[in-house]
């Protein structure tokens, strides 16, 4: 099943394709039986992908572990997650902001040291360590002090920015993840102050930094994704190609629920791969 027909010959200018990854190229620790052939058909056809992802208590290290353990191809150059949104955005925003605060993991904590940035936590109170900003992301192992102690620092007025508006983190076990976009709200609430911007997916700066580097504008790149509210808002937002797969979150009846209309809207990657495959074929036939 393949919607929106009258824009699959928009494929044909497809250059790089970016992946959302729980729910379109794997559920949980499953890989979709049809995600490696999708990947090896883009690289037949010359277009490169990036896997993107909001959820950044992994490290992107730890990200790249378990693509690999699920054999799926990728590398530091075609891997990010939120917090390169948020660090896109600390360079092009708040260049002289080097001290950071932050509610995440300790991988959150490495892939920002990694970026350049000092995390304070810890020796925050100490002279001379006074954070730039508050961090808020997903801390799959959050405890009551630094959450405190974030929530101080936004009262003492310090920029609060969040890595994405996730509340929470859809999981196949029976419980509920509780996200970054929930923890916001709580500091929100302790302080009344509303966080200086919400990152990650729908940002447009989630995909901004991919299209800078590969030069790619318009048609030439297509956000994939199993989410109506995050992954095909983005792609609307930063002008690029949008495709729904129906292999996750949302469904055919969210789009007129949300009103937001994707480019393209396929069953899965395979038969997207199929659709961008011909188009691009038919392109090569008609030069």
């Amino acid at each position: 099943m393949l919607q929106q027909q009258a824009n699959i010959d928009l494929l044909k200018n497809v250059k790089h394709v970016i992946l959302d990854m729980d729910g379109t190229i794997y559920s949980g620790s499953t890989l979709f039986d049809f995600s490696l052939p999708f990947l090896q058909q883009m690289t037949d056809l010359g277009i490169g992908y990036t896997f993107l992802t909001n959820n950044c208590s992994r490290s992107v290290t730890q990200y790249l572990k378990k693509l690999d353990n699920l054999s799926v191809p990728a590398s530091l150059d075609n891997m990010l997650t939120s917090m390169h949104c948020t660090v896109f955005y600390l360079k092009k925003h708040m260049p002289n902001a080097k001290k950071l605060y932050v509610v995440g993991t300790q991988g959150l904590f490495d892939d920002l040291t990694n970026a350049g940035f000092t995390v304070v936590n810890g020796i925050d109170e100490m002279p001379g360590n006074e954070p730039d900003a508050v961090i808020v992301g997903f801390d799959t192992d959050l405890t009551y002090e630094p959450l405190c102690r974030a929530s101080y620092w936004v009262k003492t007025g310090k920029p609060f920015i969040a890595t994405h508006p996730d509340v929470f983190c859809p999981t196949n076990q029976p419980t509920l993840l509780v996200d970054c976009g929930a923890v916001t709200k709580c500091i929100e609430a302790a302080t009344k102050i509303a966080p200086t911007i919400v990152l990650g997916k729908p940002h447009e700066y989630m995909i901004q930094p991919i299209l800078e580097k590969h030069g790619l504008s318009g048609n030439q790149a297509i956000m994939i994704g199993d989410r109506l509210m995050t992954d095909v808002a983005m792609g609307l937002k930063a002008g690029t190609l949008s495709c729904l797969v129906l292999t996750g979150d949302s469904q055919i009846e969210d789009i007129q629920i949300q009103k937001i209309m994707p480019d393209i809207v396929a069953a899965s990657l395979k038969e997207l791969g199929e659709a961008i495959t011909k188009a691009q074929k038919k392109e090569v036939n008609n030069a």
